[in-house]
């Protein structure tokens, strides 16, 4: 895995890019994935999935936006479009079109960056909807009420394991969340305030972590049925399910959709028929 710098350019901050060329079989028309990380996150939480993906004989990219990672400029004072214009400024550096990844806050950037960035298609991990997350945003601060009184006075959230992982108490997991780092509080707000999503005319995959205690199913069930998506429940993950000790489970399905799709996910035809919010308990 390299790790390269997209310079700055007009006033905009230099963008870290982790970058996994395929190791196995490169198979026609294998999708290039561009991964977008989560509040507090950078690209560093890909690495299993980036790593599975050029064994699948995908080429991949994972951006840290800015404030997060080895990216320039600050998360202190960003708002939902400046991280945005960041996924966008990634993507269009990629050749061809990219299958955009999201997780969490990243899935919500992802929707509201997929059209500018022309992205072939998105896959949501356990990501805040296109509307005002209120549930995330409740579940927090009842599961974290000393986190309320940051929360009012535009203080970042800190997230503990127990909302991120399925077994918070797992061998790594602290290590884990020593490496999270403030975000930025005014997205903090955006989460309950800002407007509905255009839906893109794109293929869709969402995922669901039966573990979640940070994203209901109900709001991953109503982000699917928005974008007319798959939706796959993956069983013994936690919000953070990249991260997990059952990640593979998830990539699994993720590469299962994406041979599935394969026209679409590398930009060559245009978006598959409506699979009507398919459910999935479980895996396949």
């Amino acid at each position: 895995m390299k790790a390269t710098t997209l310079p700055g350019a007009l006033g905009e901050p230099a963008l870290e890019l982790l970058h996994a060329a395929p190791t196995g079989p490169v198979a026609p028309g294998s999708a290039r994935l561009l991964f977008v990380h989560g509040l507090g996150y950078a690209a560093w939480c890909w690495e299993d999935w980036m790593s599975a993906a050029a064994a699948a004989g995908h080429d991949s990219w994972a951006i840290s936006l800015r404030g997060h990672g080895g990216s320039g400029g600050t998360a202190a004072r960003a708002v939902l479009s400046d991280y945005e214009a960041d996924v966008v400024r990634a993507a269009r550096s990629i050749p061809g079109p990219v299958v955009l990844i999201g997780h969490s806050m990243g899935g919500l950037v992802v929707q509201r960056a997929a059209v500018a960035a022309g992205a072939a298609a998105m896959i949501l991990v356990a990501p805040l909807p296109p509307r005002p997350a209120v549930h995330t945003v409740l579940s927090v601060l009842r599961r974290q009420p000393w986190e309320v009184p940051r929360y009012l006075a535009g203080r970042p959230l800190r997230l503990g394991p127990h909302m991120l992982h399925a077994k918070p108490d797992a061998p790594g997991t602290a290590e884990l969340g020593k490496r999270l780092t403030p975000d930025s509080p005014l997205v903090q707000y955006q989460f309950l305030f800002h407007l509905p999503t255009r839906v893109p005319p794109l293929p869709a995959l969402v995922l669901a972590a039966a573990e979640d205690r940070l994203v209901p199913f109900v709001s991953v069930r109503a982000t699917a049925k928005r974008y007319e998506a798959d939706i796959r429940e993956i069983e013994g993950v936690g919000h953070s399910m990249m991260l997990d000790a059952q990640w593979p489970e998830g990539w699994k399905q993720i590469e299962s959709w994406l041979a599935d799709n394969r026209e679409a996910a590398a930009g060559r035809s245009g978006p598959p028929p409506a699979v009507g919010g398919r459910e999935m308990r479980g895996q396949e």
